[in-house]
């Protein structure tokens, strides 16, 4: 049997922190509101001229040299995103050519916040079907490219970063399974009013960059799915509560978060938190978390790991593997 298997890992955060009191002075807020409601204290914005493109690079050439492995050995990428460099080509394909894979299949999936998920999930399923034997699995966003900042209720929220893995073929287990869902029924508690067909009416006051969030509906939605998919996760690996070493979710709030391992019965020591640092860095948030965990010594090799994520859409995404 074939199995993907992460074979390295890699992020990038752009140089320029905004902390929570950065903040006070934009919009009507506070570092205790923030902090209190979501765990954040600070996030990090892209460079003027720094795009999406740049952050999936770095963490990209960083995840390349973690594996051993040489770009031009890559077969496929998949790289998460709703904020692309530009309309088209994808930004997977000004990937490949900036990483020098020129040739093999590359394109971009939109599943918002669950986009890394989405695309592991995709990968996955190429390397298993012996279509590919090495994968580059990407995450990244620009959000606060798309964010008003006269918005208290959002702007705080939302940061820029990416991580990557590179999955490789393997006889010896790596992902036992990974769950992918939506819901577009829920569109109306978040989402972006915008865009090429739908048109950018530009004659409207920050038209284009804003991201429109009923909270409190999206958090109640939040915790009720993801506890819902951490059983369904387990029983398709046929593993329990118990066998999860490490949990690493998608970082949008501190409570959602601990909801999702109070349902797996796991301590919080046990659980990967970055959002105080990075916020929600949408489909970057799982793999920035993912190499940290992995850098600094806390995950090893042949622990049980549960990645989730939920996004707009609604999207919500899970994968469960032996890392």
């Amino acid at each position: 049997m074939i199995y993907s298997r992460i074979a390295g890992t890699g992020s990038y955060l752009p140089e320029q922190i905004v902390s929570n009191a950065d903040l006070e002075k934009l919009v009507d807020t506070t570092d205790e509101w923030i902090a209190s409601r979501t765990g954040i204290r600070e996030r990090r914005k892209a460079a003027e001229g720094e795009t999406t493109g740049d952050l999936a690079f770095h963490a990209s050439t960083r995840a390349l040299e973690a594996a051993g492995v040489a770009a031009s050995e890559i077969e496929l990428i998949v790289l998460g995103t709703t904020t692309p460099d530009i309309i088209f080509p994808s930004t997977a394909c000004l990937l490949q050519h900036r990483l020098g894979a020129n040739g093999c299949a590359a394109f971009d999936v939109n599943a918002a916040c669950s986009g890394f998920m989405y695309a592991l999930g995709v990968a996955d399923q190429f390397v298993r079907s012996g279509q590919v034997k090495k994968a580059l699995v990407v995450g990244a966003e620009t959000l606060t490219r798309m964010l008003d900042y006269s918005d208290r209720s959002t702007c705080v929220l939302f940061g820029d970063g990416a991580g990557a893995v590179v999955l490789e073929a393997s006889s010896e287990p790596g992902i036992l399974t990974t769950r992918l869902h939506a819901d577009g029924g829920y569109k109306h508690l978040l989402y972006n009013p915008v865009g090429v067909s739908a048109g950018f009416r530009h004659d409207e006051p920050n038209a284009g960059v804003r991201v429109m969030m009923t909270g409190n509906e999206v958090f109640k939605v939040a915790v009720k799915t993801l506890d819902r998919m951490v059983g369904e996760t387990l029983n398709a690996a046929g593993m329990a509560e118990k066998d999860v070493d490490w949990l690493i979710p998608h970082q949008a709030n501190l409570r959602i978060i601990e909801a999702t391992a109070k349902r797996l019965k796991l301590p919080m020591e046990r659980v990967i938190v970055t959002v105080d640092r990075h916020g929600n860095t949408s489909s970057g948030s799982v793999p920035l978390a993912l190499d940290e965990a992995v850098r600094s010594g806390k995950v090893q090799r042949g622990q049980n790991l549960l990645l989730e994520a939920f996004g707009g859409g609604f999207t919500w995404a899970s994968a469960l593997l032996r890392y």
